[in-house]
């Protein structure tokens, strides 16, 4: 009868230590990178389950439904956990706050990647007759929002978000087709 209650005693131990040591929860995770700004589609997230980890804060999966529809407040990478400051409800653009496109060649744009939350700056370039023009800003510092390439023109349209005054100006400007883009360190 000792043996019994010892085997069963040491079966309980076992179990409980094994589910300490295993202990699981399910959250959130990106499906494939979701870049700054953009929507975060049902398609976007998953659940997954992880071990437990106090350092780490996950949103738990009962969450998907709430983050479905918001925006991503940085870059999450594909696999990356979705934690409370990956997503906003706030506004594209915020306030005091205007997005303008800019379609630019592959002459006007630099080659590497851009990504949501890269600082750039469009410069005035020469017009067909050589000259910039007077007057205004030669260039207007902005942040990149997202980038897609037009299938027509094989051109890179690069959405910048600039305070709301120089909007009209750097659309104007890009309208022209007289503007290149610079893109800058994130340390400055």
């Amino acid at each position: 009868m000792a043996a019994v209650v010892v085997t069963a005693l040491g079966c309980l131990l076992g179990a409980w230590a094994w589910n300490a040591t295993t202990s699981t929860e399910e959250v959130l995770a990106a499906t494939n990178t979701i870049h700054r700004g953009e929507v975060i589609t049902a398609d976007d997230i998953r659940r997954i389950r992880i071990s437990g980890d106090p350092a780490l804060e996950p949103l738990p999966a009962s969450a998907y439904d709430e983050i479905v529809g918001q925006r991503a407040a940085l870059d999450i990478s594909a696999g990356g956990l979705i934690t409370t400051e990956s997503t906003t409800d706030a506004p594209m653009p915020p306030e005091g706050q205007s997005i303008v496109g800019i379609s630019l060649t592959p002459a006007q744009v630099p080659a590497l990647p851009m990504h949501g939350g890269d600082k750039v700056r469009i410069i005035v370039t020469p017009a067909a007759n050589g000259d910039a023009p007077n007057g205004a800003p030669q260039f207007t510092a902005a942040e990149v929002v997202d980038t897609a390439i037009d299938e027509t023109t094989g051109n890179t349209v690069v959405n910048v978000l600039v305070p709301y005054a120089d909007a009209s100006v750097l659309a104007a400007r890009a309208a022209t087709g007289n503007v290149a883009l610079i893109l800058d360190s994130g340390a400055q």
